[in-house]
């Protein structure tokens, strides 16, 4: 039942029924049919989109506006925290005294106070 392949080894051959091969033939027939409609009308639906493009409604820029207010009053509610965080620790250090005006943390450019003394330069 079986036959010798050029690599030396047994294969069996199986015998399949004809209805088989008209199937498999249908099948893909079918894809082939499946596909090109769906090229086809792929293209066909960039042409109508096309058409109406102009006409639609401009999107929103609300989701853009609520992610820059969202990220504004966590960047104010961070610089707060860091704050009195500062404060505490400065406290604890020299109680009773009153605190200096925190250092920026991301600019070492010059800087005017208004009210208060200013910070000595940075070592």
């Amino acid at each position: 039942m079986g036959f010798l392949t050029c690599m030396g080894r047994v294969q069996t051959q199986i015998l399949l029924p004809s209805f088989l091969f008209v199937q498999s033939r249908e099948m893909t027939s079918r894809f082939w049919r499946w596909y090109a409609d769906r090229e086809f009308y792929k293209w066909e639906k960039t042409v109508v989109w096309d058409m109406i493009e102009p006409y639609r409604r401009p999107k929103s820029f609300a989701p853009l506006i609520s992610v820059y207010v969202a990220a504004f009053y966590t960047g104010v509610v961070g610089a707060a925290v860091t704050e009195q965080l500062y404060k505490e620790k400065y406290w604890e250090e020299h109680p009773g005294e009153a605190v200096p005006l925190m250092r920026p943390k991301f600019y070492w450019g010059p800087w005017r106070v208004m009210n208060g003394e200013a910070l000595p330069p940075i070592k």
